[in-house]
């Protein structure tokens, strides 16, 4: 439909909720205007239901190509517009090949052609290998680069060294993009060199946490503040993002480098914002993640982190593979893939949690589609309901409770950790530039219709 209008009682725009009637032309948002405004054009009226922004989820790992046996594009995109995401951007590893150069990343974009369900961008990977690569890659389009400062758990996707990040920090500079960083150190190696092992792990989530504490992220990003602040010494203007945050406890060195000038992002997760280590059986490897769930003190940190803006925005995370892949037959926690499948439960997951702590649809407007949107460069078309940006919206009804069940979800493989967990919250209609791309059916499947087609979203660079 070229030109329509959706009127609610609830609509979330960047002015707070309120009555509202959207109206919506050529796949954008043409005006934001009065409840009870006339128009001439066919108009849906939600009632008491809200209205939001599309969600912008820039964390995810789709897998594909090369491993469409853990995810793929047509997958991961149908349960983004079934979680209410209009937008999100695909992680470097787990697909073969890696996207480290610019002719792995063509790969990647003639894998997608007539699988996106939602917009696409896409992250490329920094590996000690690749520096001479960079500049290609950043060229072609990716919106920023990831490194892991510890194992990936994919041999082709290596950690990278301080000296490595240094070669690497100018080009982006250069290119005015994002560094996103798994920031671990593994300490473990200190152990040994003095001949110490370490730790066994077995079914035990307890012995898992402790193999993985928080000073391996606290040290890992003191170096990253070290090696910003070294940057901007040199009249370079790194952007370092901390990619899925789990200590709270560093969250004053985030807050002091701040105040150092430092442009220093992070991001944090639904399982570390929802899950305890407290309350995590052993043997359940679907819990399994990296950095690990933390204790429940640790989680209220977190929380504390999102109000006081320390913390960003929330992603997904979603991380999935082959049910062979999580052991969950033996709980071998050692053995078990680490990540959290749970792509299109982001939105119940955080809104159940946050309205118990007096946290609005605002705040997770802004967390979950305007803070990512402006993180990507995107804020000025996507992740607000305004005049002129596009019409990526779903409706929502915050009141309904329901468990998570395997019928619900629409990622690959049927397994997630929150499976029979209860959440308040349910996305009902998805629009993909004002077209609707996901709704609710009476037998609670959801279709998906006219698509897909969603884009691909590359970098413009000068």
């Amino acid at each position: 439909m070229n030109h329509f209008a959706i009127r609610s009682q609830q609509v979330v725009t960047p002015n707070g909720i309120q009555p509202a009637t959207v109206i919506i032309h050529h796949g954008l948002i043409q005006a934001v205007t009065e409840y009870t405004t006339s128009v001439e054009c066919p108009i849906e009226d939600l009632g008491q239901l809200v209205l939001m922004p599309g969600l912008v989820d820039t964390h995810v790992h789709i897998n594909e190509p090369g491993r469409t046996d853990w995810e793929g594009f047509n997958t991961a995109t149908q349960a983004a517009a079934a979680g209410g995401i209009t937008t999100l951007v695909d992680m470097p590893l787990n697909c073969i090949p890696v996207t480290t150069t610019e002719t792995a990343f063509n790969e990647k974009l003639h894998a997608i052609k007539n699988k996106l369900w939602v917009d696409c961008g896409f992250w490329g990977g920094v590996v000690p290998s690749n520096i001479e690569d960079l500049e290609a890659l950043l060229a072609a389009g990716v919106l920023g680069v990831k490194s892991f400062l510890i194992d990936s758990g994919i041999e082709e996707f290596p950690p990278v060294s301080a000296a490595d990040m240094r070669k690497a920090i100018p080009i982006l500079a250069k290119y005015h993009v994002p560094y996103l960083i798994h920031a671990e150190l593994d300490l473990h190696k200190e152990l040994d060199q003095h001949n110490q092992p370490p730790p066994t792990i077995g079914n035990s989530y307890q012995s898992f946490l402790a193999s993985r504490p928080k000073h391996w992220e606290n040290e890992a990003i003191n170096l990253l503040v070290q090696l910003c602040a070294d940057a901007k010494a040199k009249g370079l203007n790194s952007r370092i993002h901390i990619v899925h945050l789990s200590s709270a406890e560093a969250l004053p060195t985030i807050a002091q480098a701040r105040r150092d000038g430092l442009d220093i992002t992070a991001e944090t997760c639904p399982h570390y914002l929802t899950l305890d280590a407290e309350s995590i059986p052993d043997g359940k490897t679907l819990f399994k993640c990296c950095p690990p769930i933390r204790e429940h003190g640790n989680q209220q940190l977190l929380w504390d982190g999102l109000k006081a803006g320390l913390i960003d925005f929330i992603v997904s995370d979603h991380s999935p593979c082959t049910p062979q892949l999580k052991h969950i037959d033996s709980g071998d926690l050692e053995q078990a893939w680490g990540g959290i499948s749970a792509l299109q439960f982001g939105l119940p997951l955080i809104w159940s949690a946050a309205n118990k702590q007096g946290f609005t649809l605002v705040d997770i407007a802004h967390w979950m589609a305007s803070a990512p949107a402006d993180f990507i460069g995107l804020g000025h078309t996507k992740g607000r309901i305004a005049p002129g940006y596009q019409a990526d919206l779903f409706v929502f009804d915050p009141a309904v409770h329901y468990p998570i069940t395997q019928k619900l979800i629409k990622h690959r493989h049927k397994i997630t950790p929150y499976a029979g967990k209860r959440v308040t919250g349910e996305v009902l209609t998805t629009y993909l530039r004002g077209e609707i791309i996901y709704a609710k059916n009476k037998d609670n499947n959801g279709l998906f219709i006219n698509g897909p087609f969603g884009r691909p979203l590359l970098k413009e660079n000068e």
